[in-house]
């Protein structure tokens, strides 16, 4: 358990620091696409290790379609900045 726990320490982590690096370059260069981009990446980081790890909901299917529907958002908005670049 305390790998597994490491592990999802690291991924949140990592996935902070990409939305970090992409909301520091929308900052700099306010392109609309990578505004998309950061959104798209603070959603699929959020629903995949937060909600879905960390949330807790008793109820395990409304756990995964939740954690589900933010990461299909999140995907959603990558392929728009996609799309407009």
């Amino acid at each position: 358990m305390d790998v597994y726990f490491g592990i999802v320490i690291i991924h949140v982590l990592v996935g902070f620091l990409l939305v970090y690096f992409a909301a520091k370059a929308y900052k700099k260069t306010k392109y609309m696409p990578m505004l998309f981009l950061t959104l798209g990446f603070f959603l699929i980081v959020i629903g995949d290790t937060l909600l879905g790890d960390l949330l807790g909901i008793s109820d395990k299917n409304i756990q995964n379609m939740i954690e589900e529907i933010t990461e299909i958002s999140g995907f959603v908005l990558v392929i728009i900045a996609v799309i407009k670049s």
